[in-house]
C-alpha cells in the first residue's frame, strides 16, 4: 500500500506531498492541470526515465519519495534527478540502491493501468505476453528466456568462427609467406635500438681512437717531437736564467709544463681506444637485415613483432578451428533439443491456461456491462522464433456481440470497451497479490449505466486492495474514500501544480463543478446515495 507521496521541483510541481487512503483514492481536476503526471512521478521512482529538462526551473535537483507498507514492512524509496547531468540515483530505505533491485519490487507495489495500456492491446504481440502473465509456474517461461538466449549466443558464435574461418583460409599462404620472412630474421623486442646504441659507442670509439693518435703524433713525431722541443726549450731558458734574472720565471714555469706534458703522454698511453671493426660490421649486417624485414612487410619492428603473434594465432585458429566449430554445433543441437521440449511443454501448458482465463475473463467483461453472449477466444499460430523451432504466437479474437464471427480485439475494439477490457485485465491480475492500482483515466470512453458498472468494480477492488483512480467522471469521483483536487495556479508569473485533499463539503463542490451547472449539488446528492 501507497501511504504518502512526495514530489519537490518536479515541472510544475514545487513542493507537493499526500498522504492516501488504503481504499479508493480519486484524483480530479481540469484537463492539464497535471494529474497524470503524479501518477508519472510514482513510475519514475519504480525505475522510468524522466528527462532532466523535467526538473523545475531554476532547481538543482528533482526528488520523488514514497513510503511503502509491503507484508507488514515498511519500504522508503527515493529516487534524485540531478538538472545538470540528467543522472538519477536510488535509494531504499535511506541507502543506496540500483534501478534493477527498485524494479523487483515493482509487482508487489503497483500496477499501472492508463490509455497507454489500451494501446498495447492494438498490439498482437502484446497478447501473447497476457496469456503468460496468468500462467500459475513460469519456470518454463524463465527457462525459454534462458535457453533461447543461449542458442542465439552459440549461433552468433558459430556465424563469426565461420567468417573467420572463411576469411583466414583465403589468407593462409599469404599468413605463411610473411610468417616464414619473420622467422627468416627473427626479430626481438627493442632489439634494434640496443643495435643502434651499441654501433654509436663503437663509432664514437673509433672516434676518440683517432684523435688519441693524433696528439700522440703531435708529442712524438720522429723529425721534431714536441717533448724534444720542450726539453731543447727549457735547457736554453735555464742557460738564460743563469745568465740574466729576466727569465727565471719562466724556468719554473716550464717545470710544471714538463709535469703537465708527460702526465698527457702517459694518459694517451693507456687509453684503450681501440676500435673492435669486426663487431661494427655485425651490427651494420644485423641492422641492415632488420630494415630490409621492414621494408618488405612495410611496418616497424614492434608492429611486426605484433604482426607476428597475431599470425601465429590466426594460423594456430585454423588449425583449431574446425574442431572448435564442431563443438559448437554439438552445443547448438543439444541446445535446439532442450528448447523445442521447453517451448512444446510452453505451449501445452498455454493452450490448457487459455481456456481457464477465456472463462474467467468472459465472466468479468460481462460483470462490467458486456452482452451475456460475449465470447473470448485465443488463437494460436506457428511462429519461427530459431530455424526450425516453431512457438505458438497467440492473438485475442472476440464477438462483442452474438450473430457475428470471431474478430481480432485489436481490430474492432472501440476506444471504451479497451478500456473495460483492461480493467477486466487488471481486476484478475490483482487477485495475485495486493498491489496499489493505478487507473488513469480508464473510464475513456465509456458513460451511463456501464459506467455505473465499472465504477462498481473499482469499488469492489478497493475493498480488497488500495485504489488510486484519475477520472473526469463524478460518478465514479463520488465513491472516493478519500478525494484529491489537481489545479494549476500562476503566482507571481510562475505556474504551480497543486494538490490537496478534500473535505466533505469541498469535495460536494468538486462533485458538482464536474457534473455542470447549478444542479450540479443536487445530482451530487442522488450520486452519493447511489454509490
Amino acid at each position: 500500500m501507497l501511504e504518502i507521496l512526495r514530489i519537490k521541483n518536479l515541472a510544475l510541481i514545487e513542493d507537493m506531498e499526500l498522504e492516501f487512503h488504503p481504499g479508493l483514492n480519486v484524483l480530479t481536476g481540469e484537463s492539464g492541470a497535471g494529474k497524470s503526471f503524479i501518477l508519472r512521478a510514482l513510475d519514475f521512482i519504480m525505475g522510468e526515465k524522466i528527462q532532466a529538462s523535467m526538473v523545475r526551473p531554476g532547481s538543482e535537483k528533482a526528488l520523488v519519495e514514497a513510503l511503502f507498507t509491503v507484508d507488514g514492512q515498511e519500504l522508503i524509496l527515493r529516487r534524485e534527478l540531478v538538472n545538470e547531468t540528467g543522472r538519477s540515483r536510488f535509494f531504499l530505505n535511506d541507502s543506496l540502491s540500483s534501478q534493477e533491485r527498485i524494479q523487483s519490487l515493482r509487482d508487489k507495489m503497483l500496477i499501472h493501468t492508463s490509455q497507454h495500456g489500451q494501446q498495447k492491446l492494438l498490439k498482437p504481440g502484446f497478447h501473447g505476453y497476457i496469456l503468460d502473465l496468468f500462467l500459475p509456474d513460469k519456470t518454463h517461461l524463465s527457462k525459454r528466456i534462458q535457453t533461447l538466449g543461449e542458442l542465439q549466443k552459440v549461433s552468433s558464435e558459430i556465424a563469426a568462427h565461420e567468417a573467420k574461418l572463411s576469411n583466414l583460409s583465403e589468407k593462409r599462404e599469404y599468413l605463411e609467406f610473411q610468417r616464414s620472412q619473420i622467422e627468416k630474421v627473427k626479430p626481438k623486442k627493442g632489439e634494434e635500438e640496443e643495435l643502434i646504441s651499441k654501433r654509436e659507442r663503437i663509432k664514437t670509439g673509433a672516434e676518440l681512437a683517432q684523435s688519441v693518435q693524433k696528439a700522440m703524433d703531435i708529442l712524438h713525431t720522429p723529425e721534431k717531437s714536441l717533448l724534444d722541443s720542450f726539453f731543447e726549450l727549457k735547457k736554453i731558458l735555464v742557460y738564460l736564467a743563469e745568465k740574466d734574472p729576466l727569465f727565471s720565471n719562466q724556468a719554473e714555469e716550464l717545470e710544471n709544463v714538463q709535469a703537465l706534458l708527460e702526465d698527457i703522454n702517459q694518459t694517451l698511453r693507456s687509453a684503450n681506444t681501440r676500435a673492435d671493426t669486426m663487431e661494427l660490421e655485425s651490427l651494420e649486417s644485423r641492422l641492415w637485415e632488420l630494415a630490409q624485414l621492414k621494408r618488405k612487410l612495410n611496418r616497424s619492428l614492434e608492429q611486426i613483432l605484433c604482426l607476428e603473434r597475431e599470425i601465429n594465432e590466426n594460423i594456430s585458429f585454423l588449425d583449431q578451428g574446425k574442431l572448435d566449430l564442431m563443438q559448437l554445433k554439438k552445443q547448438e543441437e543439444k541446445l535446439v533439443k532442450e528448447l523445442s521440449a521447453i517451448i512444446k511443454e510452453l505451449d501445452e501448458m498455454r493452450k490448457v491456461n487459455a481456456g481457464i482465463l477465456k472463462g474467467r475473463l468472459e465472466h468479468e467483461l460481462r460483470f462490467l456491462g458486456f452482452s451475456e453472449h460475449i465470447r473470448i477466444d485465443f488463437e494460436f499460430s506457428p511462429n519461427e522464433i530459431y530455424p526450425g523451432i516453431f512457438e505458438n504466437k497467440l492473438r485475442l479474437l472476440w464477438v462483442p456481440n452474438p450473430g457475428h464471427p470471431a474478430q481480432p480485439l485489436d481490430k474492432i475494439a472501440s476506444g471504451g470497451e479497451l478500456s473495460r477490457f483492461l480493467l477486466a485485465l487488471v481486476g484478475l491480475k490483482s487477485e495475485q497479490n495486493l498491489p496499489t492500482l493505478l487507473f488513469d483515466e480508464v473510464d475513456a470512453g465509456i458513460g451511463g449505466t456501464i459506467l455505473n458498472q465499472v465504477g462498481r468494480r473499482i469499488k469492489d477492488l478497493a475493498g480488497k486492495r488500495q485504489v488510486i483512480l484519475i477520472t473526469h467522471w463524478a460518478q465514479l469521483a463520488c465513491m472516493a474514500e478519500k478525494h484529491f483536487l489537481v489545479q494549476k495556479n500562476v503566482v507571481g508569473g510562475e505556474t504551480y501544480t497543486l494538490c490537496a485533499g478534500l473535505s466533505g463539503q469541498e469535495s460536494k463542490q468538486e462533485l458538482a463543478r464536474m457534473v455542470g451547472g447549478d444542479q450540479g449539488l443536487e445530482l451530487v446528492a442522488e450520486l452519493r446515495n447511489n454509490a
